[in-house]
């Protein structure tokens, strides 16, 4: 139960500005995320699926609709960027966190790098797929650097917007989205937002290796590697996902509490989790780190337990990355150091299990990120 308490606790982390953040400073530069560090332009598109075999969990006189963002190596850097959020999700997202500091519409403007429905760079079945979940009541907008960064490395990635458990999904007709989910949570909430996510990347999959396998981007995707990351729920999703579809090889849960009604079926396939110190190493007060303990031996495959000093939780995320430059910045490692080890090691995860290229970083401390240190592992 209080590793319960503290995952409801993560779902407000920004309703309040932290205690150690200032206020911002008046400024005409615009937010902005950090430049993909891979060699490959990025491009980007949209899309609206509809999965009709299925109501949606959340309001059940419709059908499940998704909304996603695809990521991709480009043939080239020139065209307009992706917008970073709309101007109601940028709303939305200020108000529930209560900050009236900003104007609302700030997150509309931040620039992006991913260039929208540029010509993907080769025609070709063969890269492998990173399917991207946000953590509840943040949309998909906040993994965006994540997703750039890999997908300049040679990866199509699939950001999910889980609709009803965000605070605003816009759609291409206009409608918005409010989070319907929202209100009193308890372990079957959880459990259910889980396995209903499971059933959204499933789709999803369905889709970009079926009738969409042909659209740009999604034509260059090597169906036998596949797996998934998240933050937050959306990292607890993963491992639930990948439980439940043996088509994702591999999973991260980057700073989620994993709770569930009983113990969980065994999962070989391997499996990071990657969480800040003052939350996931052992003996941390909240039990966030008595959760990942309860789970460890259910994870029977390789296996990495990493925690970051000096991290937030929207430190892994782009809400940390944009707050940085607002003056909200949150803990000791600033915004561009916390996006740099997220990319990082997140990379590297991938690397290893998708590309089979060794990865070090993952095997011992660095010297290069000395805030990362490895609890457990097993090869």
């Amino acid at each position: 139960m209080r590793g319960l308490t503290f995952l409801i606790a993560l779902t407000l982390v920004l309703s309040a500005t932290p205690a150690s953040a200032s206020e911002p400073e008046p400024s005409d530069a615009t937010p902005y995320l950090p430049a993909p560090t891979g060699r490959h332009p990025v491009g980007t598109t949209s899309l609206h699926l509809t999965d009709t075999s299925r109501l949606d969990p959340w309001v059940p006189t419709t059908d499940r609709e998704l909304m996603v963002s695809l990521f991709y190596p480009a043939a080239s850097a020139r065209g307009p960027k992706k917008q970073f959020m709309t101007l109601a999700e940028s709303a939305a997202v200020l108000e529930e966190a209560g900050i009236t500091t900003v104007p609302p519409d700030v997150l509309s403007t931040v620039r992006t790098n991913a260039v929208v429905d540029a010509r993907p760079a080769g025609r070709r079945h063969g890269l492998p797929l990173v399917v991207l979940s946000p953590g509840f009541k943040r949309p998909r907008a906040t993994l965006t650097s994540l997703a750039e960064d890999l997908a300049s490395h040679g990866y199509v990635v699939v950001v999910v917007d889980h609709t009803y458990e965000n605070v605003a999904t816009t759609f291409p007709d206009g409608r918005v989205a409010p989070c319907a989910a929202c209100g009193k949570y308890d372990i079957p909430f959880w459990v259910k937002l889980g396995e209903g996510r499971a059933a959204d990347v499933s789709f999803v999959l369905d889709q970009l290796t079926g009738p969409l396998r042909h659209r740009p981007g999604a034509n260059l995707v090597d169906a036998s590697r596949i797996a998934m990351g998240g933050h937050s729920v959306g990292g607890v999703s993963s491992l639930v996902a990948a439980r439940a579809d043996q088509r994702i090889r591999a999973a991260i849960d980057v700073d989620g509490s994993i709770i569930t009604l009983g113990t969980e079926p065994e999962l070989s396939r391997p499996v990071m989790l990657l969480g800040r110190q003052n939350a996931y190493e052992p003996g941390a007060p909240g039990g966030s780190a008595d959760t990942w303990q309860e789970h460890w031996p259910s994870l029977t495959g390789w296996k990495r337990w990493l925690v970051v000093a000096g991290m937030e939780h929207p430190s892994f995320t782009d809400l940390g990355v944009v707050a940085g430059q607002l003056g909200l910045d949150f803990g000791e490692v600033g915004w561009e150091r916390g996006a740099a080890i997220t990319r990082a090691y997140v990379r590297a995860f991938f690397d290893l299990h998708l590309r089979g290229e060794p990865q070090p970083l993952l095997d011992r401390p660095s010297a290069r990120y000395p805030e990362v240190s490895i609890v457990e592992s097993s090869s």
